[in-house]
Order: structure tokens, then C-alpha cells, then sequence
């Protein structure tokens, strides 16, 4: 897998803001984990595209600007962490580990205070 491509294309769909395009990277029982997500939907733990579905919505509803820029892609052994700087220049990171399938199965995201 290119990872470099991934998190081209990773932080392309994020910004056009198509939550479709932004979940065709996860499985359908992806495992994602976010203290933010505790706001907007009451868990730090979401499973399933369904759940990320919805948790996401929220979040771009409230944040129509949130754009990623990507400053940096560790690559590991079916994984990648993904650093970034949002609309702010908030430095955040992503760890992505992958299916067989090439699809995201687990996420965890991680931001500054």
C-alpha cells in the first residue's frame, strides 16, 4: 500500500467535506476512538461506519470551514500516523491501522488541548 498516496487522498476527501468519499477509506466495523467525539455524540469510542457516519455529520455541520492540511506520514507495519494542522493550525495526528482490504479497521485521533 502507497501510504503517502493514502493520506493524499485521506486528507483530499476531508476537505472536500463528502462524507462518503471520506468513509470509503474505513470497513464497515471500523473502531474509532476520539476524546472529541464525547461532545458530540457521548463516546470516545465509536463502531462501525454507521456510527463514524453520524458522529462525523456533527462535526462538519459544526465546523463548515475544518480544512486538514497533512505535515507529515510515519508509515508502520499495516498502520500510518498522519499529522496535520487544521483550519486554526491545530497540530492533531491520526494513527490508521488497515485490513487485508486495504480499508481503515481501527483509528484513533489524537489533538492538542
Amino acid at each position: 500500500m502507497d501510504f503517502d498516496a493514502f493520506a493524499e487522498a485521506w486528507e483530499a476527501a476531508w476537505n472536500s467535506h463528502d462524507l462518503d468519499r471520506i468513509l470509503a477509506h474505513y470497513s464497515d466495523g471500523v473502531t474509532f476512538c476520539s476524546h472529541k467525539a464525547m461532545r458530540l455524540v457521548g463516546t470516545g469510542e465509536l463502531n462501525g461506519k454507521a456510527a463514524l457516519r453520524a458522529y462525523w455529520a456533527k462535526a462538519l455541520a459544526a465546523q463548515p470551514g475544518l480544512s486538514f492540511v497533512v505535515v507529515d506520514v510515519l508509515h508502520g507495519h499495516g498502520m500510518l500516523v498522519i499529522t496535520y494542522r487544521n483550519q486554526h493550525d491545530v497540530l492533531a495526528a491520526e494513527t490508521l491501522r488497515f485490513g487485508p482490504d486495504g480499508l481503515v479497521i481501527e483509528a484513533s485521533a489524537c489533538h492538542r488541548p
